[in-house]
């Protein structure tokens, strides 16, 4: 379509799922705003696709400090760019994706405005609905291995390894020559291990910790991926070596100094919100380049992405797929179609 033809459909409103105001239920609702006007180095997308994140029913749940409501919610987003200033890159009618700004409003509306330098540019070979996989889950994991150094050779354990982190960071792991060790419910064995996993424990199992030093051995992780919190911390530093390497997606628990002091840690916080609330440029121009691997990565069969189910652009859909997304045991990744009639 003629960057012309694209300026000129673009509608004075827009529908958006909005949470009118925090609740345990993730009862949201459907609202009709402005389009987003767009300054500078803006882009006006026109949302195509929106993937559902563990963090988006989170803060659907308990709130954030920097909203305000009505919120629309949603953070990975993939679309065609409808408006740029001119001289901006990328230029109307590119195919783009973005993990968007935690503190500003969300994407699960049909038009949102993201900065030019946050973007990643779609190949052909990848769909919109395959690339809306990627963001959260997808550079979750690159940051993650990127802390704990991960080198050939390292044993690594990553927690949840059929979630869309783990998913991703066992193939990348591999990619690194490290062993891979993780955790997954009895159902999702074979997933994890036709992804590279070397071993695979059940995270019921009332013996984990007896079965994992017996699989291990006395060395302990080099490495530990944290996917979990709370209590499951406290026995991933346990696991690991002395000065062993652990980053965590959730917040630390309270640590015993005995603990610290025989393992000696080295704790690694993983926040792609961070990038945005720290007001870092470099940091979310990061998150461009780190898109731009993992769409390369999938363009040329290098990773699998999750399964996807495709969820229907209405509040009670939304609604259901975030609860569901937060339930345990979930292995594929729910990715909304945004309609435009």
């Amino acid at each position: 379509m003629p960057h012309t033809d694209l300026l000129s459909t673009i509608p004075a409103t827009m529908r958006v799922i909005a949470l009118l105001e925090p609740n345990e239920q993730i009862n949201l609702s459907e609202l009709e705003l402005p389009v987003p006007d767009v300054v500078d180095n803006e882009l006006l997308i026109k949302v195509e696709y929106v993937a559902l994140n563990p963090v988006d029913a989170y803060f659907a749940k308990q709130g954030f400090c920097k909203w305000h409501y009505p919120h629309t919610l949603g953070l990975d987003a993939v679309g065609v760019v409808v408006k740029a200033t001119k001289g901006v890159f990328p230029s109307v009618g590119t195919r783009v994706m973005w993990h968007g700004n935690v503190g500003d409003q969300g994407v699960l509306s049909q038009y949102a405005k993201v900065p030019n330098f946050a973007v990643s540019q779609i190949p052909d070979s990848v769909t919109l609905q395959q690339a809306a996989t990627l963001p959260c889950a997808g550079m979750s994991a690159l940051i993650a291995l990127d802390k704990l150094q991960l080198t050939e050779g390292d044993s690594i354990l990553i927690e949840a390894g059929a979630g869309g982190v783990g998913q991703f960071a066992i193939q990348f792991a591999k990619q690194r020559g490290a062993t891979v060790f993780t955790t997954a419910s009895k159902r999702n064995h074979k997933l994890v291990k036709q992804l590279g996993a070397d071993v695979v424990f059940d995270y019921n199992d009332k013996k984990l910790s007896d079965k994992i030093r017996k699989e291990l051995g006395p060395q302990g992780f080099d490495a530990v991926l944290d996917s979990i919190g709370g209590e499951t911390t406290v026995r991933n530093v346990e696991l690991m070596r002395f000065c062993g390497r652990i980053a965590c997606l959730n917040p630390l628990p309270k640590f015993e100094q005995e603990l610290m002091y025989r393992r000696a840690p080295n704790i690694g916080i993983v926040s792609l919100g961070g990038a945005w609330l720290a007001n870092s440029l470099c940091a979310q121009q990061k998150m461009s380049f780190m898109g731009n691997l993992l769409l390369d990565n999938l363009a040329s069969g290098s990773i699998k992405i999750p399964q996807i189910i495709e969820v229907e652009f209405n509040a009670s859909s939304i609604s259901q797929a975030l609860n569901k997304q937060i339930a345990g045991g979930f292995a594929g990744k729910q990715v909304v179609k945004i309609s435009h009639d």
